[in-house]
């Protein structure tokens, strides 16, 4: 008995996952690109965001997914934290679909058609004449495969049904509550999977295992365990989608916190009582009652915080602080409401543009920090600031694609290219800096050897590029002076390219160079050269704007 009951749960469990995962995915291909243009929907305003999220998790079949799609935008700076945490709490309303789904093969029996619609899924997937009739066969054959899980599931638990230890045990989570929910929990981040606990659970009332008061600390916990995918997730991304993964587990710790007082103090008892009285549950219709507490669960609880998103903004930023030298994602300056007035709105525009520079220029001086001192650690942080520099790119450009349909004048219109232009530039900074990162960690890993000499040079060019670069944001501030100064510096450094490069070759035919190092050398060398080459860029620009709008007023003046 316990070995079919061991392989039937197994084997049902990787039926239900994989018909789930497959019809997930048709679904998403189904939506495409139209998945993410409805997330970036979600505006400020949270009921918003709530239905999207519900939507979208109902539509995808999959709350972990939409959470983890969350997680994503955040990093990429196209969600705020608050609209994030918005979504989060509509995907809790969206998974309850699921239970709902699964409910229907207490009725319809649907498990005895599962094989059959496998069968024509698969054949609609594979001689589907449009990729859109093929997507569809995927999703039907995923709905099969699912209930195809199902059944085996409910299968093997049959002889579960005369053991008295079994019964005693989950008569005991209606008597300990909390118990019920940790086991909820375990479950869940063990199978990765709210929607497969609340399956099994389903699976084991409909045999008469378990009671629906039984049932409902197991979902609790569920809820909870749920939270860790987004967790998992947000590993690794930046400090708001973190933080967007704290406030899931936030929302969901705290709404089973007050059920299970609710529980311990009788309120809820009484409550479900009166909405499904005790008599009216029957096996046949357990499955639809669990559905029903699943989703009353998560509708009220994001009618309790719904008010409070705020409050659980400040909540996650608390518990997730900002560490020293993290760079944060998305603009500070960028104002739309300022596009009425192109002139202020450009002046936003230039200090977008500076800060971008500044954080480009940290990746930079990480990257090479890394490569002179052999630490790995330092050049952990590029990534990220690689991701905000490329966000900064895309926002910087689309505020001022916006100012351009705006009536300018003439200095205005001058402005904006100046600008678009420099953002360009500092973008290809940053790619330089992961090139910089690349043969940082090349060096380490390989424990490649650098002659004094060597190292002596490479600095001395950083040193005049840190200066070139101080100077270029000088300008961004209108000031002339710093960008003919970095023009000047950007001569040094072709001078340094040179020298390094000769000296190299002398180094070389002496046999005092290994080769590995070499290429690794004339690497950094060159790169360094064409950070010089965009900042000389983005100086000749700001030069050339200004003595534009000098010649404008000189013949106003005339």
């Amino acid at each position: 008995m316990t070995k079919n009951l061991i392989f039937g749960l197994i084997g049902g469990l990787g039926f239900f996952f994989f018909g789930m995962q497959i019809m997930s995915e048709g679904l998403k291909n189904i939506a495409g690109e139209r998945l993410k243009k409805i997330l970036h929907l979600a505006t400020k305003v949270p009921i918003v965001g709530v239905l999207i999220g519900a939507g979208v998790t109902c539509l995808i079949q999959s709350s972990s997914a939409t959470t983890v799609m969350v997680v994503g935008f955040v990093n990429a700076g196209l969600l705020v934290l608050k609209q994030a945490i918005s979504v989060v709490i509509g995907a809790n309303i969206g998974t309850t679909f699921t239970a709902w789904l699964v409910s229907t093969m207490s009725v319809f029996k649907v498990t005895q058609y599962a094989l059959p619609v496998v069968g024509i899924g698969f054949a609609i997937m594979k001689f589907g004449k449009t990729r859109k009739t093929r997507f569809w066969g995927q999703v039907l054959m995923g709905f099969g495969l699912l209930f195809l899980g199902l059944s085996f599931m409910k299968d093997a638990v049959v002889p579960l049904k005369k053991s008295q230890y079994v019964k005693d045990m989950f008569i005991m989570f209606s008597e300990r509550p909390i118990l019920g929910v940790l086991v909820g929990v375990i479950f869940t981040v063990l199978l990765q999977s709210s929607s497969a606990t609340i399956a099994i659970v389903q699976v084991l009332a409909f045999n008469g295992l378990i009671s629906f008061p039984a049932a409902i600390p197991l979902i609790l916990g569920d809820n909870i365990g749920t939270t860790i995918t987004a967790q998992l997730a947000s590993i690794g991304t930046n400090l708001n989608a973190r933080r967007a993964a704290m406030s899931h587990t936030l929302f969901n710790t705290i709404g089973t916190a007050y059920m299970l007082i609710l529980i311990y103090t009788g309120v809820l008892g009484r409550l479900s009582n009166a909405i499904i009285p005790p008599e009216a549950i029957t096996p046949t219709n357990i499955m639809f009652c669990i559905a029903v507490f699943h989703s009353c669960f998560n509708v009220f609880n994001a009618m309790v915080f719904l008010p409070f998103i705020g409050w659980l903004e400040r909540a996650s930023i608390w518990l997730v602080p900002k560490k020293k030298g993290m760079v944060e994602m998305g603009t500070q300056y960028l104002e739309k409401h300022l596009l009425a007035t192109p002139s202020i709105a450009i002046e936003q525009a230039r200090k977008e543009v500076c800060r971008m520079l500044e954080i480009a220029a940290s990746s930079v001086s990480f990257a090479v920090k890394g490569f002179f001192e052999d630490d790995k650690k330092a050049l952990k942080p590029i990534h990220n600031i690689e991701h905000a520099v490329d966000t900064l790119q895309s926002e910087i450009t689309q505020y001022l694609i916006e100012i351009s349909q705006k009536d300018l004048q003439p200095e205005e219109s001058e402005a904006l290219p100046v600008l678009m232009h420099s953002a360009n530039d500092i973008e290809r900074i940053g790619d330089h800096a992961e090139n910089i990162k690349e043969l940082a960690e090349q060096k380490i890993e390989d424990k490649m050897p650098f002659s004094e000499e060597a190292i002596s040079g490479l600095q001395s060019m950083w040193a005049e590029l840190k200066k070139m670069e101080m100077d270029v944001r000088e300008s961004l501030k209108g000031n002339i002076e710093a960008a003919e100064k970095a023009l000047q510096r950007e001569e040094r450094i072709n001078a340094f390219q040179e020298e390094l490069k000769k000296a190299h070759v002398e180094r070389l035919n002496q046999g005092e160079c290994n080769v590995f190092s070499g290429i690794i050398f004339l690497d950094l060398v060159d790169n360094l050269e064409k950070i010089g080459d965009h900042l000389t860029n983005i100086a000749q620009s700001i030069i050339g704007e200004m003595r534009w709008r000098g010649a404008e007023k000189e013949m106003v003046a005339d």
